[in-house]
């Protein structure tokens, strides 16, 4: 049975870090590229960024780029998303996929990841 369970949410002021974790069990973690997603309330799921098996290749939405940061460990079957100089808008539940997927373009696509975890709230208070 695959699990993906995130954790490191919680609460930031606008300016300040987090760092999410996305432990991946029941599935063969380096074969998978892994995305994050992020949806906030009212509003659909969006695409925050993603990483190939191997760790490279990693697009990012444009509204994080330059301050989110993906990566891997493969190792301990583990992604991370290293969020810096947050800012209220990035306030959400984020959500870590997992997914057969070999192509850069088809990475931002939500309907290509085959398993999620359940989420991890982000509150960024202004």
């Amino acid at each position: 049975q695959v699990q993906l369970v995130e954790s490191g949410g919680g609460l930031v002021q606008a300016g300040g870090s987090l760092r999410l974790s996305c432990a991946a069990s029941g599935l063969t973690f380096s074969s998978y590229a892994m995305g994050w997603f992020r949806q906030a309330p009212g509003k659909e799921r969006e695409f925050v960024g993603a990483v190939r098996w191997s760790g490279s290749s990693i697009p990012y939405a444009d509204s994080v780029k330059g301050r989110f940061t993906i990566s891997r460990d493969n190792a301990k079957n583990t992604v991370y998303l290293q969020m810096n100089s947050l800012k209220p808008e990035d306030t959400a539940v984020y959500y870590c996929a997992a997914g057969s997927i070999a192509t850069l373009d088809r990475l931002r696509k939500i309907y290509e990841y085959d398993y999620w975890g359940q989420g991890t709230q982000v509150t960024v208070s202004s």
